[in-house]
């Protein structure tokens, strides 16, 4: 039953993550660098504090530029801190609900707080393909 096949089966480990101290042009120079548009933020012990999201960048730069300023910030002082995130353990079929019903590509993962990987609608989607391939064997 896909019931039984979790986050953590299907989810990214490798994730690019940023500190709230990370200049925001850094930020900036690893999203073009990386073809990425966004990143968790993490404190020292590993939790997550937020994401940064080219959105959020964006935003950093418009205000900037209208106070005619032309020094950065840190990742901390733009990121979003109200983050949508799912268990390590929550199955996929649940998962695939709160893609339909949300806006959400992607969600971090957390396991007692901390980010321990990040899973996006075509992760479920290779779940579902390899459960149907080893239910037609």
């Amino acid at each position: 039953m896909l019931r039984s096949v979790k986050v953590q089966d299907y989810m990214s480990t490798q994730l690019i993550t940023f500190k709230p101290e990370t200049d925001l042009f850094q930020a900036i120079n690893i999203f073009t660098e990386h073809n990425i548009s966004g990143a968790p933020v993490v404190d020292d012990r590993g939790e997550m504090i937020g994401m940064l999201s080219e959105v959020d960048c964006l935003k950093s730069i418009l205000s900037y530029t209208y106070h005619e300023e032309e020094k950065g910030g840190n990742v901390g002082d733009f990121m979003t801190d109200k983050v949508d995130t799912v268990k390590h353990d929550e199955d996929i079929v649940n998962l695939a609900d709160k893609f339909i019903n949300g806006p959400r590509r992607r969600f971090p993962v957390l396991k007692d707080g901390k980010l321990v990987g990040q899973i996006s609608r075509k992760d479920v989607l290779r779940a579902v393909k390899e459960f149907v391939g080893q239910e037609q064997n």
